[in-house]
C-alpha cells in the first residue's frame, strides 16, 4: 500500500469567497469523504452521489448543501460551520474547491477529486456567472459597504472571447496569473497523487457515459454496501434530469443565484468546442501541452484511461 503524501505546510488558497485556512483546525473524522474539484467540474453531482450512497435512499433527509456543506466558504461563520458538521452523526461528505495541496491530508479520510474538460468547465462557469446576483458579488468583492445600485446581473463578453483566455499565455510568468496554468493545477496535483490509497480521481465524462458503473465502483472504494434492489433508484436520483427537477433542494448557494434551476444548465460535454474555431482549439492544445504531461491531458480531455497509474 502506498504511503500518504502529507502536506506539512498546506498552500493557502484565499479569495473573497473561500479561505483554505478554515481546514487547519477542523477536526476530521475517520470515514470522512472530501469532494475536491474546481467549480463547475461536477462537484454537486459527486456530492449527490456520495450522499445517496451514504444514506442508501433517493429521498435525502435534508437539502444537499446542509448534508454536504462547503467547509471553507466565507458566507457562513467558521464556528457555525464547525458546529453544523460536529452535529452530523452520519458519514460526512465535505465540499471544497481547494486543491489537495491546500488541504490537511489525513489517511483516515477519502479524497475524491472531480475533473472535467477545461473548456467545458470554463463555458459552464461563463453561464454560471450570468446566474449569480451581481449585488452578492459586489458585497464580496468591494470594500464599499453602501447599498448596491448597479445592474442585477453581470455584463459578460461573448463566449468565444471568454474561452480564448484558455488559449493564450498570461501576462506574468507566475502560474497564478495564467488562466490555463492556474486552472490545470488542481487536477494535475491530484493526478500526481493518484497512486495514494485514499485519493480517487473521477471525471465528468465518465459519469455522463456510465453513471451506474461509476456509482458502483465508488461505493466499493468507499466500503459502502448498497442493496442491489435499491441501487437503480439511487442511480436514477443522480441523473441530470432528476437533479434539475429537484433544484430547490440540490442546487448550492441558492441565496446568490437568480434561478437555482439554471444551475443545472445542460449537463453535457463538448459545448465549448462548438464555440471555438479550429485555430482556437489548436492554440488551446498548444498552450496546455506546454503546461502538463500528455498522459494527464489525455485523461483530462476524455476521462476513463489513466485514472490509476
Amino acid at each position: 500500500m502506498a504511503e500518504q503524501t502529507l502536506n506539512p505546510v498546506p498552500r493557502r488558497y484565499k479569495s473573497p469567497q473561500q479561505d483554505s485556512a478554515r481546514w487547519d483546525d477542523f477536526p476530521l473524522r475517520e470515514g470522512d469523504i472530501v469532494v475536491s474539484s474546481p467549480a463547475k467540474s461536477g462537484t454537486t453531482w459527486v456530492q449527490m452521489i456520495c450522499a445517496l450512497l451514504v444514506f442508501r435512499t433517493p429521498e435525502l433527509p435534508a437539502p444537499l448543501s446542509t448534508l454536504s456543506p462547503w467547509l471553507d466558504q466565507l458566507f457562513t461563520p467558521q464556528d457555525q460551520m464547525y458546529a453544523q458538521l460536529a452535529a452530523q452523526e452520519h458519514r460526512r461528505v465535505l465540499k471544497t474547491h481547494v486543491p489537495l495541496d491546500g488541504l490537511p491530508l489525513d489517511p483516515r479520510v477519502s479524497y475524491l477529486v472531480v475533473a472535467r474538460h477545461p473548456l467545458d468547465r470554463a463555458l459552464s462557469m461563463y453561464h454560471q456567472a450570468s446566474n449569480v446576483r451581481a449585488e452578492w458579488l459586489h458585497a464580496f468583492n468591494s470594500e464599499d459597504s453602501g447599498e448596491y445600485e448597479g445592474p442585477a446581473s453581470l455584463t459578460l463578453p461573448p463566449p468565444r472571447e471568454y474561452l480564448l483566455n484558455w488559449c493564450r499565455a498570461g501576462e506574468s510568468d507566475a502560474w497564478e496569473q495564467d488562466v490555463a496554468a492556474a486552472e490545470l493545477h488542481h487536477p494535475l496535483d491530484a493526478w500526481n497523487r493518484r497512486a495514494e490509497p485514499n485519493v480517487r480521481l473521477m471525471h465528468y465524462d465518465d459519469l455522463c457515459t456510465d453513471l451506474a458503473g461509476q456509482m458502483a465502483a465508488l461505493a466499493q472504494w468507499l466500503g459502502i454496501t448498497v442493496d442491489e434492489a435499491v441501487m437503480p433508484d439511487l442511480v436514477r436520483a443522480a441523473t441530470f434530469d432528476a437533479m434539475k427537477g429537484r433544484a430547490a433542494r440540490l442546487a448550492p448557494d441558492k441565496e446568490i443565484l437568480t434561478d437555482p434551476v439554471k444551475f443545472f444548465r445542460a449537463g453535457r460535454s463538448g459545448g465549448a468546442r462548438d464555440v471555438l474555431t479550429e485555430a482556437d482549439l489548436d492554440a488551446y492544445h498548444e498552450r496546455v501541452g506546454a503546461l502538463a504531461p500528455a498522459q494527464f491531458l489525455d485523461w483530462l480531455h476524455g476521462g476513463t484511461a489513466g485514472a490509476r497509474p
